[in-house]
């Protein structure tokens, strides 16, 4: 018998032997939870009792209030063990399990979210599910312990009804699933990118920036794909619609500077919270997701290039990346998931609150600032003595007195104002901001979700080598190079093959699923073009092989988000939206296009297409759901660009080729490079066109290629530019 002490825990359960975060944060709940497994499903046969699943993740803010109001209650708990089989499931690890079900509660009740709370038969078909419940009933919605008690009703009185309702809902949703993507061939390149346009247009807050009302996402794939549309649109024949390549481009750059602007972005610390609960901006939902921070690097740096070279953007780039490195680095170099929302206020806080590590009273500016320069930064910042939240943004009132910082005004009308030129507001601004991370650094920090998850790891070394290799910065490519080494060593059963999902404290978690491989093919393709270091795209063209041994369907075309001999899985699906991440297919496409130029496989250009007819209905339809996909289209549509830099990589004459190429913003281009040596070797036998390429006259060499059609090579920036504009 173990010993206790008055500080053991009085409860403990099955999920204190797991290494995922959120698990460990509910060992401790008076529910007798079990891990998605076996164990769980061989019980409920056992038993006869249903499964309540409840997904989530460590840093989701509702997910901690269900816990608070229901897990830890000793009744509720006594409910939920008594009549079902509770299961606890981490939605970041398995996203397989969390997809299926969350499939289901989206059919069943028009809405999703996390908590997610579904109850299934023994043979684990669902046949009730929605998201949060409160713990008690309120008006329009039922309480989660009345909800406990009829559906152990139900299921004692009529078992044979349920199980045989939940069959039927699992087949219908499988057949229209299976119906929903039926192939489209002959689709118009032109007007998918103007049916993006125009819903992207249609939903775009003119006075805000972003799409929609609140709540406000950033959807950094949006923003990409419309710097496309303003590079196609720029092209077209039809002058009198010219104003759209330009509006494509304002509501880009309008959205962006909102964001950086506004309190989404940590104006302290860097990096950006999951969205604002706002139309303006202001108030976020306080949560920092790793998958935000690399997609959001790769939009800015689209920007930068296309602004010759904006500040701002440059500026927000920096300090995303600055946060990445300091606040969700592993030491070795793979990056972490995730900054939680809540934490307490101060170190003898009772409960922990959202956003409490964010946000000011102006009374504590005051004291650090002084009152001169406290006024100055508050009145540059927005913060105010009664708080800056509008009722409309914290309709329950937590953040009543309290300020999150954004910039309400500019450097140069808060030295009008004050009488001090924008430099000398500057210089105090940047002293203020030293002075408040030090502050703030003394207070209980959110908690960090630390597992190392591969699909968010692959877009963020896509956007720091993105980034690197545009402005220049060794240091961002160093970053995206050790955190891809990381994945290749530590992620993998053998190096580099055999992929997993994720990683926590030296142990491997379950098997890469389809968007882990798209995105970590996404990342090294970036990485290649970034350091020319073949390696990379070496391992992108296994990766690829591994990916479709494992999940392609090879009748039909696209991709299963979960392995194609995947147990116990109830539903198969192919997902194509593209949300707060890429889906699986969508990246998958555009990795097979940009392949299919870099080693002209017709292959991969040929399962590309098979994507696009599979999805063609959404791509005709709703083409600004799937911005990732409609890029893929139109970059296999439009033509390829291959750019071959011959030579020796270390050699400034090179590097200035290679920088100035770097620098564009070339959606429809590839880069690769013609070392004289094994690279180049392994390139050929794959690519013929890149078998006689090298230096001209002793000088680093650029080939310029359409489909591998190539000009003749140029050795300077200057006709390498008019080759381009052609």
């Amino acid at each position: 018998m173990s010993e206790t002490t008055p500080n053991s825990p009085k409860h403990t359960n099955a999920l204190a032997k797991e290494r995922s975060p959120y698990l460990l944060q509910h060992a401790h709940n008076p529910v007798n939870w079990l891990p998605w497994g076996e164990e769980a499903f061989k019980l409920a046969k056992e038993q006869d009792k249903p499964i309540f699943l409840s997904s989530g993740y460590s840093t989701c803010h509702w997910c901690h209030v269900m816990e608070r109001e229901s897990f830890e209650n000793e009744e509720t708990a006594k409910l939920l063990n008594e009549h079902f089989i509770p299961v606890k499931v981490d939605r970041e690890e398995r996203p397989d399990v969390d997809l299926t079900y969350m499939t289901y509660v989206q059919a069943a009740s028009g809405q999703g979210g996390w908590p997610m709370s579904v109850f299934l038969t023994p043979e684990l078909k669902p046949f009730y599910g929605g998201t949060y419940y409160p713990p008690e009933d309120t008006p329009g919605r039922i309480g989660f312990k009345h909800l406990l008690t009829e559906l152990s009703k139900i299921w004692s009185e009529d078992r044979k009804g349920v199980e045989e309702r939940a069959s039927k809902s699992v087949e219908k949703l499988q057949e229209h699933l299976d119906n929903e993507n039926k192939e489209v061939t002959g689709i118009d390149p032109q007007a998918v990118l103007q049916k993006a346009y125009d819903d992207l247009s249609g939903s775009f807050d003119y006075h805000e920036g972003g799409f929609g009302g609140a709540p406000k996402f950033p959807r950094p794939t949006a923003l990409n794909l419309l710097m496309r549309i303003h590079r196609a649109f720029a092209k077209r024949e039809d002058k009198e619609r010219n104003h759209e390549s330009d509006w494509a481009m304002e509501m880009t750059v309008k959205t962006l500077r909102g964001m950086a602007n506004g309190g989404m972005r940590d104006h302290l610390g860097g990096g950006f919270h999951r969205y604002s609960v706002d139309a303006y901006w202001h108030i976020p939902h306080y949560e920092k997701m790793l998958y935000d921070q690399g997609q959001l690097l790769s939009a800015y740096i689209d920007a930068w290039k296309l602004t010759e070279g904006n500040a701002l953007f440059e500026t927000i780039i920096r300090s995303t990346v600055a946060y990445l490195k300091r606040d969700l680095r592993h030491a070795d170099g793979g990056f972490f998931s995730a900054e939680d929302a809540d934490s307490l206020a101060t170190t003898d806080a009772a409960h922990k609150t959202e956003g409490a590590f964010y946000v000011w009273k102006a009374t504590e500016i005051d004291e650090i600032l002084g009152k001169e320069h406290g006024n100055i930064f508050r009145y540059a910042y927005g913060a105010r003595r009664d708080g800056n939240a509008r009722p409309e943004s914290d309709p329950h009132g937590e953040l009543k007195g309290l300020n999150t910082l954004y910039r309400a005004v500019s450097f140069k009308k808060t030295g009008e104002y004050f009488k001090k030129t924008a430099e000398e507001v500057k210089t105090i601004i940047d002293a203020a901001i030293e002075k408040l991370i030090e502050a703030r650094n003394k207070r209980p920090r959110p908690h960090r979700d630390d597992k190392i998850i591969t699909a968010w790891n692959g877009l963020t070394i896509a956007g720091l080598a993105r980034c690197g290799a545009a402005l220049g910065d060794a240091e961002m490519i160093t970053l995206a190079t050790q955190a891809a080494q990381f994945i290749h060593d530590q992620l993998c059963t053998t190096p580099g093959k055999d992929l997993h999902r994720s990683w926590r404290e030296g142990q491997r978690g379950p098997k890469a699923f389809s968007i882990d491989h798209a995105c970590l093919i996404h990342g090294l393709l970036d990485l290649y073009e970034a350091t020319f270091d073949v390696k990379w795209l070496q391992w992108a063209v296994s990766l690829q092989s591994e990916m479709d041994a494992q999940f392609l369907d090879k009748e039909n075309g696209g991709y299963f988000s979960v392995h194609t001999d995947m147990p116990n899985s109830v539903l198969r699906i192919k997902e194509d939206y593209d949300g707060a991440e890429p889906s699986p297919n969508s990246l998958a496409a555009l990795n097979l296009v940009r392949l299919s130029a870099l080693l002209a496989k017709d292959s991969h250009k040929a399962q590309a297409e098979k994507i696009f007819a599979l999805f063609g209905n959404t791509l005709q339809s709703s083409a600004s759901a799937v911005p990732v996909m409609s890029m893929a289209f139109d970059l296999l549509h439009r033509g390829k660009t291959q750019i071959v830099l011959a030579g020796d990589k270390s050699a400034p004459e090179f590097q200035k080729l290679a920088n100035h190429l770097r620098r564009q913003f070339l959606p429809n281009a590839v880069l690769l490079h013609a070392d004289s040596g094994e690279a180049q070797k392994w390139l050929s036998q794959h690519n013929e066109a890149l078998t006689g390429m090298k230096p001209l006259e002793g000088q680093p060499a650029a080939y310029i290629c359409q489909n591998f059609t190539c000009q003749a090579p140029v050795t300077t920036v200057e006709e390498v530019e008019k080759l381009l504009a052609k």
